[in-house]
């Protein structure tokens, strides 16, 4: 497998998305974060994602500039409108307001609306993270999880994402679908050319799917659908996925008269394409309201090392906390570069032939 140092990597992001007619500070911004997906780890939204967006500029769903609306704004709380612009370019700049609001209020809350697809969640909690403060982001998603009892995609992955200062190296970083696998984890395992597992997604019959390529043609076409956390059943806990979906679904679309479900497809009636339309909504707390920030620190410290000390499970060589994998994988990712697999350098080829330049050598012949 070739490994490119990231430099390379981001700044063929940043040419692409310029080149694409994304200003050239967005540019950075969006690169910026799909970096530091592949930094952690998180092939499905690093890289791997850069084709998908700029398809869907090309397309006309998605504009290179982002022009944001600010549809109210009232002390600790504001809504926004997006406009089918850069999700990176929205979501960063929401997080920045919230964090704004919480150094005045001790919260900070921007709900989103009419915004798109915009990497990793933890990015945003991370910024948080390093302004002392505990971030939380959630966003909706085009439709993939079916209900508890049913077969209809209706919610789309909605991730929950929660971040906390520590004295570790790192923060603790939750960042999770609630889902049992999400729909970035799909295509990179279409990539590499590798089954779905079992369990992870079920026909209209209610059967496991574990063909990989058409599964994701099914997803689209709604023939197929993820199961939540928890999988098939109540007595495994499905409700309780269902459920946390939902409540993202209602935080990312009520609170800023967004868009919800099936109108989050990127297709209009007559199946023509269109807009996500998606929201987001990004909470910022402000520690020092609470507490000292080094007690704070050191609280958050002590729970995560509890856990990592405890009695292990036979078998079992480590007891990991959130945050903790990724900040690992992103030393091993400076030192030794980003994995690209064959299928992604296809990509980054179609790209740069269609853009007419060249800055990395896929090694594929014409």
């Amino acid at each position: 497998m070739l490994h490119l140092p990231i430099d390379i990597l981001q700044n063929f992001m940043v040419e692409v998305f310029t080149r694409i007619g994304v200003p050239h500070d967005d540019a950075r911004i969006c690169s910026e974060i799909l970096i530091a997906s592949d930094l952690k780890g998180i092939e499905s939204h690093g890289i791997g994602r850069l084709k998908m967006y700029y398809d869907r500029i090309k397309l006309g769903i998605q504009q290179p500039v982002t022009r944001i609306d600010v549809v109210r704004s009232r002390y600790a709380t504001a809504v926004w409108d997006g406009n089918h612009g850069m999700g990176h370019v929205v979501a960063q700049k929401a997080m920045l307001e919230a964090i704004d609001k919480a150094g005045k209020y001790g919260l900070g809350a921007v709900a989103v609306r009419n915004s798109t697809h915009y990497g990793i969640c933890g990015y945003y909690s991370e910024l948080a993270t390093r302004h002392d403060m505990i971030g939380l982001v959630f966003t909706n998603a085009r439709p993939s999880i079916c209900p508890t009892n049913g077969v209809d995609p209706l919610l789309g992955t909605n991730p929950i994402c929660f971040g906390a200062p520590t004295d570790l190296a790192y923060p603790f970083l939750y960042d999770a679908a609630t889902s049992i696998s999400q729909r970035g984890k799909i295509e990179q395992l279409d990539r590499e050319e590798k089954k779905t597992p079992e369990g992870w997604a079920i026909d209209r019959e209610g059967y496991y799917c574990t063909d990989t390529p058409q599964l994701l043609k099914d997803l689209v076409s709604q023939t197929a659908a993820l199961l939540p956390v928890g999988g098939m059943d109540e007595l495994s806990g499905s409700h309780k996925g269902y459920g946390l979906a939902t409540m993202v679904e209602i935080l990312c679309a009520a609170l800023q008269d967004g868009s919800f479900t099936n109108a989050l497809l990127g297709s209009d009636e007559f199946g023509k394409p269109c807009p996500y339309r998606l929201g987001h909504f990004f909470l910022a707390i402000n520690v020092d309201f609470f507490i000292e920030i080094e007690r704070f620190r050191k609280i958050c410290g002590d729970i995560c090392r509890d856990l990592q000390n405890s009695t292990l499970l036979p078998g079992r060589d480590r007891i990991w906390v959130a945050g903790e994998k990724e900040y690992e994988n992103e030393l091993r990712v400076r030192e030794h570069g980003v994995p690209i697999v064959p299928n992604l350098l296809k990509n980054i080829k179609i790209m740069q032939q269609e853009l007419g330049f060249q800055m990395i050598d896929t090694g594929l012949e014409a």
